[in-house]
């Protein structure tokens, strides 16, 4: 019988700065209230889960999301012995001189063609920031390198990370061509699972789970 590995993936909750339309960027803000509680109601999902690996980036609100994805499905998750590695190759996509700015603000001054290209396009330029494809070479990478080996042994390995990085691997995951990748996102309250046969590069399977939950601005 084949041993399936697999990959669970969650956008962090609600932050402060997604609450007030912010773009956060590298800024390492806290879970609102709602995030935290909407994460919960996530967690759900992951009970009688044997989590062997975890990864989150290097910014805060993704080890909230994991505690509170934690506290959900019945801490310690049966993964208390799970290894849990930070890295700033799964941070969010760096918005330069936009971070910090009122999203529908800049949407106002630059109209909605520049600002959908910067917001959800792959290669839209943004001063001082990163690309969709800039974050693809560093999460990608990474996840080939340090994540897969887990998945082609049957493990299970839950991620935890930002919009864009998981949009930057749904792209390599569901081989999203250049041009329909502005059409995917990762909206609050899903989880993503793929399943990896032994030696796979990728997945033979997709489920996405999602909890009820009002939409906060994203």
């Amino acid at each position: 019988m084949t041993q399936y590995g697999k990959l669970i993936i969650s956008r962090h909750g609600e932050s402060e700065w997604n609450l007030l339309g912010k773009w956060t960027g590298w800024t390492d803000v806290n879970l609102t209230d709602k995030g935290k509680e909407d994460t919960r109601q996530l967690g759900k999902f992951l009970r009688d889960q044997e989590i062997n690996m975890v990864y989150v980036s290097t910014l805060k609100r993704t080890h909230q999301t994991l505690d509170a994805l934690m506290e959900g499905a019945g801490s310690p998750l049966r993964s208390s012995d799970a290894l849990v590695v930070k890295s700033a190759a799964l941070n969010e996509r760096d918005y330069g001189d936009l971070t910090g700015k009122n999203k529908w603000e800049v949407k106002e001054e630059i109209g909605e063609e520049a600002f959908n290209g910067i917001r959800r396009g792959w290669d839209y330029p943004v001063p001082g920031g990163e690309t969709l494809k800039d974050v693809y070479t560093r999460v990608v990478p990474y996840f080939e390198i340090e994540i897969l080996p887990h998945l082609q042994v049957g493990e299970t390995v839950l991620v935890v990370a930002h919009g864009n990085t998981i949009r930057a691997l749904m792209k390599y995951l569901d081989q999203i061509p250049d041009g329909e990748i502005g059409k995917v996102e990762m909206p609050f309250g899903q989880l993503l699972e793929y399943k990896f046969t032994p030696d796979s590069g990728l997945p033979a399977d997709k489920k996405v789970h999602v909890a009820k939950i009002e939409q906060p601005h994203a």
